[in-house]
């Protein structure tokens, strides 16, 4: 879909003049081709969009800028790759394309619409600073979820973890929330450090034409930037601290399961030995003949049985 906002006709699907804003959503080739030709600029391809290197991501060509970031989203479609984001930025007018509904994207299209007129670098601000409104929001949220799963694990207010069976979902729950956590973190940040490569080459390559309150403006997002990475960091710490807490946990109930089975086995043995050693019925057995044998008999076997489990009572290991 192609969308173009300009100072008399606002949103419209037709050229409108010179607009300062063209909003590519999931542009066809058609439309890339029209927009290149209507603009002269080279609109780049999904596949180019989603290039890593830092020369695919940030470049210019004269005044115009050709920056992309990778979006803290999966594309099934597309092996699961990050949904690329990639801006045309130049002193007149500001060509977005994108692959996904972005909440920043209506945020800003209302205040391009209430305001009437906005230049290209206004809207191009406001856009980072909704990514990274944005960004902060999905911290903040996975900051949530990473204490939930840990009060889940170590308790909450005084009230021990639970035990048993529930002991064993829980914690199965647990790995798995953290696990989705780490993942959505791990994209969050791929997402911010793109924000942050293209901060720090806007303000440079545009040093020339960008207005002086722009570039302040950058700079606060650049700094809210930074703040964000520190704490994406202290998240996926948490993350690690929680998953290797949970593993650990898994791992005493393990333990504790095979030396229940140890123990089980070891206590089998003696009362297992004395009653294939009476089993044999040799002649010369004198039990065999003998009126309280099979009592006796009874009575070595449960004592075999008693003995150490009380050894291992005394010791501490039952």
């Amino acid at each position: 879909m192609l969308f173009r906002y300009s100072a008399t006709t606002g949103d419209s699907s037709s050229k409108p003049g010179l607009p300062f804003w063209v909003d590519l959503l999931n542009p066809t080739s058609a439309e890339a081709a029209q927009v290149s030709t209507d603009y002269s600029v080279r609109v780049p391809s999904r596949e180019l969009l989603q290039e890593i290197e830092t020369s695919s991501r940030v470049r210019a060509d004269g005044h115009v800028l050709y920056v992309s970031m990778p979006l803290p989203l999966r594309d099934e479609a597309f092996g699961y790759l990050p949904i690329p984001l990639g801006f045309i930025l130049s002193p007149d007018l500001l060509i977005t394309i994108r692959y996904s509904d972005i909440h920043a994207f209506a945020a800003v299209r209302e205040q391009v619409e209430a305001a009437g007129k906005m230049c290209s670098e206004d809207v191009f601000a406001a856009l980072i600073d909704g990514m990274v409104d944005f960004s902060a929001d999905l911290l903040e949220k996975l900051s949530s979820d990473l204490a939930s799963v840990s009060a889940r694990a170590f308790g909450r207010d005084g009230v021990r973890p639970p035990s048993g069976k529930l002991l064993s979902s829980t914690l199965r729950g647990s790995l798995n929330a953290v696990g989705a956590a780490g993942d959505h973190l791990s994209r969050i940040r791929e997402s911010l450090l793109g924000l942050q490569r293209i901060m720090a080459f806007v303000p440079v390559a545009a040093a020339s034409w960008l207005r002086p309150e722009l570039k302040s403006r950058l700079q606060t997002a650049r700094e809210d930037l930074a703040s964000l990475v520190d704490f994406e960091g202290h998240l996926s710490s948490n993350a690690q601290f929680l998953l290797d807490a949970i593993l650990g946990f898994i791992n005493t109930e393990q333990n504790d399961i095979f030396k229940v089975l140890t123990i089980a086995s070891v206590i089998g043995i003696p009362p297992t030995l004395i009653a294939s050693m009476y089993g044999m019925n040799f002649h010369d057995m004198p039990e065999l003949s003998w009126r309280f044998g099979y009592p006796y008999g009874l009575a070595l076997i449960a004592a075999s049985i008693v003995v150490p489990i009380l050894w291992f009572k005394r010791r501490g290991w039952w």
